[in-house]
């Protein structure tokens, strides 16, 4: 049984989603709400739950607050928050489960199936403090979090060369001196998460950082050399807007 607290400023919501959650009688108990930091704190150390149903926004601080002053986390987390581009962003990034409000029960009952899954807590740590280190620290100096088959790993965005898609359903992460990372999810999501941050399909086998290019190679249709010596080939149909991103840095 696991045992879970649900933490949210506003009644109705916590009603709302204690009704879903209800809805698994045999799988999850409330054991406890909370409307506050403070009350959560409580809460938390009275019960030692297995998961947390924690909304971002609360009266006395955020949920980014309450998790640096508990310091240690043992327990799973579901973070429930209202539309904010950046907090989502933030999430995707350190691969951490959220649900928006308003709250569907669905999405909820889909997150809860995710965590019967046999989930380390380790790992929880690592995708915490990436979360943390995301939404604390500059907009560039990003952490993305890596689940390969044995490990799960918190890398500097900017440290990262290329991705490459390996049989349409994998993604190679190529680094300088760090060995490579294959992951099991398309390039197209990648390519969709490290848009913003200067990096670039240029093939559809390869999205590239454009910080780590040193020259463009107009031979053979065009190729890409980056610093760690190693040429990417540019395609045809990229080659134009490639150019104007390539020029413009």
């Amino acid at each position: 049984m696991t045992r879970t607290i649900i933490i949210d400023d506003e009644s109705n919501a916590r009603t709302i989603v204690g009704d879903i959650v209800r809805l698994l009688p045999d799988k999850f108990m409330i054991v406890d709400e909370a409307f506050d930091i403070k009350s959560a704190k409580k809460a938390i150390a009275r019960h030692n739950p297995d998961l947390v149903l924690l909304d971002i926004d609360l009266p006395d601080g955020n949920a980014f607050k309450l998790l640096e002053d508990l310091g240690s986390v043992n327990f799973k987390i579901i973070f429930i928050t209202a539309y904010s581009e950046f907090a989502v962003q933030a999430f995707k990034f350190s691969a951490l489960d959220y649900i928006l409000k308003p709250v569907v029960s669905s999405d909820l009952l889909q997150s809860l199936e995710k965590v019967t899954k046999t989930i380390e807590l380790e790992d929880i740590k690592i995708k915490l403090d990436s979360l943390l280190s995301n939404i604390n620290n500059h907009p560039t100096k990003k952490k993305l979090v890596l689940k390969s088959a044995d490990s799960i790993i918190s890398v500097d965005i900017a440290d990262i060369y290329f991705c490459e898609s390996e049989g349409g359903s994998y993604t190679r992460f190529h680094f300088d001196e760090r060995k490579n990372i294959l992951v099991s999810k398309a390039l197209k999501e990648f390519d969709n998460l490290l848009c913003s941050f200067n990096f670039f399909r240029v093939h559809k086998s390869y999205l590239v950082n454009l910080d780590k290019i040193i020259r463009f190679n107009k031979q053979d249709g065009g190729s890409i050399v980056l610093s760690n010596k190693i040429e990417i080939p540019v395609s045809l149909r990229r080659r134009e807007m490639f150019l104007e991103r390539f020029q413009a840095l």
